[in-house]
């Protein structure tokens, strides 16, 4: 209890810098691969801390390394930084109201990931000093989650070949244990190059590559029947060939994004995709080229970290939101439907309850969800180090991800105190693990036994570079 309570009071300690840098990072939104300026200021927070810093990790130029502490075992606390397109929001108001600009924003609440990340790294470090404690402790500023698969890139460079557990943590509307439950998946562009023609005076000599597109769409939908019911796969047209009906399409891209439980899965439902590329090549008399574009792991949980998650996360309790905070959350709420709040609580697998706008709970660890599942480069991570990941509450209850709401409760009062809360306990969970040999050792022995089986196998082909323009427009 000692060990918790002064970590704790070092988070309290330390909090103001790292709110202000979670505005500063809210206030420049940048999407993956080019968070320039985001990974400045987080460099800036990183050097006045005192941390050893490596920069270009990877060889990504917005990834970022401080490390803290000598010897002994290594804690890696994960952080993001990345936005979204179309997300542009004015912050404390709930209503729309896009700033002008570029139109991006932090609808996600990576703002608030890296931040809080980094505070409770900065905590760590000082108790590691002040306790004359053998140790290391790592904030590792992770760009482009948001469909660039950094983490992934990272593992497979080796920069995390060293690391004893990894702790990370996401927005969300309650405070719990973050259920190790994600789709692997994996970005492919197609293209398809025929012969372009006059549609109407000579047809015949065109062979379409838009046909081939729409060939290898039906194709794909009559597969979703026939593969497991928790995979997904979606599409998007990158170059349709031209806006002339009158000429017969020579060339046309579509990027598909494949999602399955698990790895061996995610490998089998992407060879048969390319099978209907190949197929709907061989139809219309195209040929086809494939480019991955990134991809990701599934998530793999560990058993006694979630453990020791939780109980930091029983003994500290919720939040201390206060009225003003659940005032706010009240009048977001109103911008919400109903089958958007109750959404919220069947995903963390509670009772609905009306009339209450933020977490004033901490969510059970035996507290199953409905299966609502995205992807995360952290799976990447997860395969190769000890994980677990907090939910941190920092919106209203019921706030979709992605959306201009949550945009709008970035820089508030209540989102820097889910942050800090959550800071306090991951910083927990690191202390736990630098002071007890054995969690770590059975946080291993579980990672171990979860991949006896089947081993960790990087799902970026070997010649994929990070995708590090994917961002510019």
């Amino acid at each position: 209890m000692r060990n918790t309570e002064e970590i704790w009071r070092l988070v309290d300690e330390r909090q103001q810098p790292f709110i202000e840098l979670s505005d500063t990072v809210w206030g420049m939104p940048e999407l993956a691969y080019n968070e320039h300026q985001s990974v400045a200021e987080h460099k800036k927070v990183l050097d006045a801390q005192g941390f050893r810093i490596t920069e270009n990790v990877a060889g990504i130029p917005t990834a970022i390394m401080g490390e803290a502490g000598e010897d002994g075992p290594v804690i890696a606390i994960l952080g993001e930084y990345d936005a979204l397109p179309g997300l542009s929001q004015e912050a404390g108001v709930a209503e729309h109201r896009p700033i002008p600009g570029d139109g991006h924003g932090h609808g996600c609440g990576h703002n608030l990931l890296g931040s809080g990340a980094m505070l409770a790294a900065a905590a760590v470090k000082d108790y590691l000093a002040q306790n004359g404690i053998k140790g290391r402790v790592r904030y590792y500023g992770c760009p482009a989650e948001e469909g660039g698969a950094a983490k992934a890139f990272m593992v497979r460079s080796g920069a995390f070949k060293d690391v004893d557990i990894a702790i990370s943590w996401h927005p969300a509307p309650f405070a719990a244990v973050n259920e190790a439950n994600s789709l692997a998946n994996t970005r492919i562009d197609f293209t398809f190059v025929g012969r372009s023609s006059h549609a109407a005076a000579a047809p015949h000599l065109g062979r379409s590559a838009l046909d081939a597109i729409e060939l290898m769409n039906v194709g794909v939908n009559y597969m979703r029947e026939h593969m497991p019911s928790d995979a997904r796969i979606h599409y998007a047209y990158l170059d349709a060939g031209g806006i002339a009906p009158n000429v017969v399409q020579g060339k046309a891209t579509i990027r598909y994004l494949v999602r399955s439980n698990d790895l061996p899965g995610l490998r089998s439902l992407v060879e048969r995709v390319r099978k209907i590329a190949d197929g709907a090549a061989l139809m219309t008399e195209t040929t086809v080229t494939t480019k991955t574009v990134s991809a990701v792991s599934n998530l793999l949980g560990n058993t006694p970290l979630e453990r020791a998650m939780q109980n930091n996360l029983d003994r500290l309790g919720p939040p201390p939101f206060d009225d003003a905070d659940r005032a706010f959350a009240a009048e977001i709420q109103k911008t919400l439907s109903d089958e958007d709040i109750a959404s919220a609580f069947k995903r963390m697998g509670v009772p609905v309850r009306k009339g209450v706008p933020l977490a004033d709970e901490i969510i059970p660890l035996e507290a199953k969800g409905a299966a609502m599942v995205g992807s995360t480069d952290v799976g990447d991570v997860s395969w190769v180090v000890p994980t677990v990941q907090a939910r941190g509450a920092t919106y209203a209850i019921g706030t979709p991800g992605h959306s201009w709401q949550l945009t709008a409760q970035g820089k508030s009062p209540l989102a820097h105190k889910g942050m800090v809360h959550v800071a306090k306990i991951m910083a927990g969970v690191a202390v736990d693990a630098l002071t007890d040999p054995k969690l770590i050792e059975a946080a291993q022995a579980d990672l171990a036994a979860r991949t006896a089986e089947n081993p960790y196998v990087c799902p970026l082909p070997d010649d994929l570079q990070p995708p590090i323009h994917m961002g510019k427009k």
